[in-house]
């Protein structure tokens, strides 16, 4: 079974960057989705973007689009998390998964242990 390691979360004032990374530990690439979460406290995980392995398709929440930009190394077998105009209501633990669909998060099977990003305004 593949695993996930998430990396790249931090501390960031409103406006700013980040990227985050899932690195697999094996290759992904006989699966069909591959997605990233977030948990705020107090909060129900909610779907922030996804990627169709097999075309690079991706999918995004109503919130972050063209903010957040999802994307892949084939090679590295790393999946990425460009977000961008960062604000506080973004700040979350972020969570990648695979073997699921779309932006379902109870239909993924596999999941990260998550990497906190944190907004200040």
């Amino acid at each position: 079974q593949v695993q996930l390691t998430e990396s790249g979360g931090d501390s960031v004032q409103a406006g700013g960057s980040l990227r985050l990374s899932c690195t697999a530990s094996t290759n992904p690439n006989n699966r069909e989705w591959m997605a990233w979460f977030r948990q705020a406290p107090g909060k129900e995980r909610e779907p922030v973007a996804a990627i169709y392995l097999r075309t690079d398709h991706t999918i995004y929440e109503n919130s972050v689009k063209g903010r957040f930009t999802a994307s892949r190394d084939k090679v590295k077998n790393i999946m990425y998390l460009q977000m961008n105009d960062l604000k506080p209501e973004d700040t979350a633990v972020y969570t990648c998964a695979a073997d699921g669909v779309g932006l379902a998060s109870h239909l993924y099977h596999t999941w990260g242990q998550g990497t906190q990003v944190t907004v200040s305004s």
